[in-house]
């Protein structure tokens, strides 16, 4: 979880600081008092919960929420202020959390454990996918999970990219094959690259993250904890993670990964 602060006084700053460390040890904590450069951190790096104060000179705390929200609509606010005259407009921006000054260790945890968008990891998740770097797969206790034929990874893969939408098998040919001639040698050789793919997530009990129809095929992205998914929704982690390497061993990705 990334969590930014926001306060124009020093010692109100450290203050809020040291509580949501408390809270949250684990976090990934930053304080700021300029709100221009707080922005550029959300947009850089993303952000899961950012604590704002209201009332500060210039830009002011709602107007910060306003621009964080441009950003990623799923951020969670929290305003922190002196001036209770504030909290209409802060309801009106449909904040998760609202703190009086001077905050404290019981109220911080209190809003982080109430978020409007709850920061929860993916319980029903089949596979956990690593598209950044390296594509991999593992299931969710981290074992690697192999498959027969590295070609049939290679398909998985290009249905992982797709985030659920439906391919067909001239489509999913086209990527695989690249320039060759859509012939009936190679379409029964994608049917076993297929068919291989099928067999070792059956193997690991996940046959069922893959969607068939007629001639076509797609993932259920429900069953699937993916980075470039969460990264996607702006997932502060994801985010930071990304080093502008997708899927490194498949020609075909880094030019796809633009479309998104």
């Amino acid at each position: 979880m990334r969590i930014l602060c926001l306060d124009d006084e020093e010692l109100a700053l450290r203050m809020l600081e040291t509580c949501v460390r408390e809270v949250k040890p684990d976090a990934e904590v930053e304080g700021f008092d300029d709100q221009d450069e707080l922005l550029e951190a959300a947009e850089k790096s993303g952000c899961d919960v950012a604590f704002l104060d209201i009332h500060m000179r210039g830009m002011t705390g709602v107007e910060v929420a306003k621009r964080l929200k441009e950003i990623n609509p799923k951020m969670n606010i929290i305003f922190v202020t002196g001036f209770s005259e504030y909290k209409g407009d802060a309801m009106d921006m449909k904040a998760s959390g609202y703190i009086m000054k001077p905050v404290t260790k019981e109220e911080v945890a209190e809003e982080l454990d109430n978020l409007r968008f709850p920061i929860i990891p993916k319980k029903n998740a089949k596979l956990r996918i690593q598209c950044f770097g390296n594509f991999d797969v593992f299931t969710p206790d981290g074992e690697h999970v192999r498959f027969e034929r590295s070609k049939a990874k290679e398909v998985f893969a290009y249905l992982v990219h797709r985030h659920g939408s439906s391919c067909t098998l001239r489509e999913i040919f086209a990527v695989i094959f690249e320039d060759e001639p859509y012939e009936k040698k190679l379409q029964n050789l994608l049917q076993t690259y297929i068919y291989a793919m099928i067999k070792s997530l059956k193997g690991i009990g996940a046959e069922d993250v893959i969607v068939r129809s007629y001639n076509a095929l797609a993932v259920n992205p429900d069953l699937l904890d993916c980075d470039f998914y969460r990264f996607k929704e702006l997932d502060a982690g994801a985010v930071n993670a990304y080093e502008c390497e997708y899927m490194n061993q498949y020609s075909w990705a880094d030019f796809l990964f633009n479309d998104f």
